[in-house]
Order: C-alpha cells, then structure tokens, then sequence
C-alpha cells in the first residue's frame, strides 16, 4: 500500500497568486511556512523555518484567494508533488510542491483579517521537546 499525504499548519508567506488555466480552471500558489522550535544540548532556543509552495486547484483555489492573505495561518491537507522541466537555456529544473485538497483556516482577527503575530503569543505555545512525554492538554489545538 502507497501513502502521499502531508499536514501542514503554518503562515502563508507570499501573497496569494490567482490564475486560470486556458480551460478556464481556477488555480491559486503561495508560500506557506512552518517553524519547528527546540532547546539544544545547551538550552538554547533553536528554531528552523521552512518554506513549503502551495498549489490549490478550483473551489479551494477561490476560496483561498478571497479569504485568505499574508500572515494568515492556515492547515493544508494534501499531496507530494514533484516536478521537472528544461527552461529556456536548457538546463533541467526541479520543483516539490504541496497540492492541497483540504484547507483549514485559522482564527480571524477584526475586520477578517488574520491575527498580527505577537511575542507574546509564542510564549503561550509549550515547546514538547524530543523525548519528553506529551501531555494532552500541552497540545494547543
């Protein structure tokens, strides 16, 4: 049995990109990213960000469009895709990209925009470290 499924819940980084295809399918890219944050061997906060393209396809794609921008914070449930061509000097390039099938969308702030990111919300998010036991209620959602 084959699995291609992926769970992400992050910011979206770029501001959403609206096209249709020449058959008139609506398509939507951006940039989503998500953080990992943990103490190292010396107990300092480490944390890495990474960068994810998100590709929707029709009814999510206006969706996303609409209700969704910059700074939002969204779960995407989907797909591993990879993909390569030739560009226009002949060199082959490649490119993974996140097709999602499902959205979620954060809380919305006043005026239907997504919450401004505050210091203070990190420090209400528990850091689980490798290792440690996971208590359900350390869990924010």
């Amino acid at each position: 049995m084959d699995l291609n499924k992926v769970f992400l819940i992050g910011r979206i980084a770029t501001d959403i990109e609206m096209k249709s295809t020449p058959s008139g399918q609506s398509v939507s890219t951006f940039s989503l990213a998500t953080s990992r944050k943990w103490k190292d061997k010396s107990g300092q906060l480490q944390e890495d960000t990474q960068f994810h393209r998100i590709v929707l396809w029709a009814r999510l794609a206006e969706i996303a469009s609409q209700f969704l921008s910059k700074g939002s914070l969204v779960m995407i449930e989907g797909r591993i895709q990879n993909r390569n061509w030739e560009d226009k000097n002949g060199i082959k390039r490649y490119m993974t990209e996140i097709v999602g099938e499902n959205l979620q969308m954060g809380p919305k702030g006043q005026g239907g925009e997504a919450p401004k990111k505050q210091e203070k919300q990190d420090d209400d998010i528990p850091v689980i470290e490798d290792g440690d036991e996971i208590d359900i209620k350390d869990i924010p959602f």
